[in-house]
């Protein structure tokens, strides 16, 4: 588990195939590794990676097939930036919300503009991840725990403050940037607790989709 408050970016250094996955060796930056040890994890733009090498300043981890297909780690080359983070312990302050380092989906940038010293992002999320999506609510972007600031269907904006831009890989987002997305654990939690009984059905409750507007109606919510 995770927090979403990165310590450090890191660089990548090195990509080896390896039958069909990569191995990333990543130059750490500030954060510390003397304390790690094999088998830690560390999130790296928000996905959760497993140490299998250690050095002074840098790590290597496997990703497989489906990591790769499956968020923007595919697409890093030498020389990436990415967002780092150790997993969290029992003394780590919460400043940012539970993160799990699993990504639900890749989102774009649709917009970024400045606000004083901030920033404005307009992001483009699966549409299958919406309903997780709520206006102040939190969502991890490339492993940065945020506040959604106002929703629109499928997209959403945040505001980025200046520490944020500095200490993270944000400030290079551009238009047609593709991020990490991993929604609230508490949104899916509690759209499987609502599907009660139904979600034993192989189909996966409420016609597997999820809740639908009529699966809530018929168990007395909404109006």
């Amino acid at each position: 588990m995770f927090t979403g408050i990165i310590q450090s970016v890191g660089e990548v250094r090195r990509l080896e195939p390896r039958g069909g996955d990569v191995r990333l060796t990543i130059g750490s930056g500030k954060l510390a590794l003397a304390d790690a040890s094999l088998g830690d994890s560390i999130a790296v733009n928000g996905v959760c990676l497993t140490a299998v090498t250690l050095a002074a300043d840098a790590f290597a981890a496997d990703v497989s097939r489906e990591t790769l297909s499956l968020t923007t780690l595919g697409g890093l080359t030498t020389g990436s930036p990415v967002n780092l983070e150790p997993a969290l312990t029992l003394s780590t302050p919460l400043g940012g919300h539970l993160v799990s380092g699993h990504v639900d989906g890749v989102g774009q940038i649709l917009e970024r503009r400045e606000d004083g010293r901030s920033w404005r992002l307009r992001i483009a999320a699966p549409p299958e991840l919406a309903r997780y999506i709520a206006h102040k609510g939190s969502i991890c972007v490339d492993g940065v725990s945020l506040t959604v600031n106002a929703v629109d269907g499928a997209c959403f904006e945040l505001n980025i403050v200046p520490h944020t831009l500095d200490e993270t890989i944000i400030a290079g987002y551009r238009t047609g940037t593709r991020v990490n997305l991993e929604v609230d654990l508490i949104a899916r939690y509690l759209e499987r607790l609502l599907l009660g009984e139904k979600a034993a059905n192989p189909s996966g409750g409420a016609g597997g989709g999820g809740l639908t507007r009529e699966f809530l109606a018929e168990h007395g919510f909404g109006g």
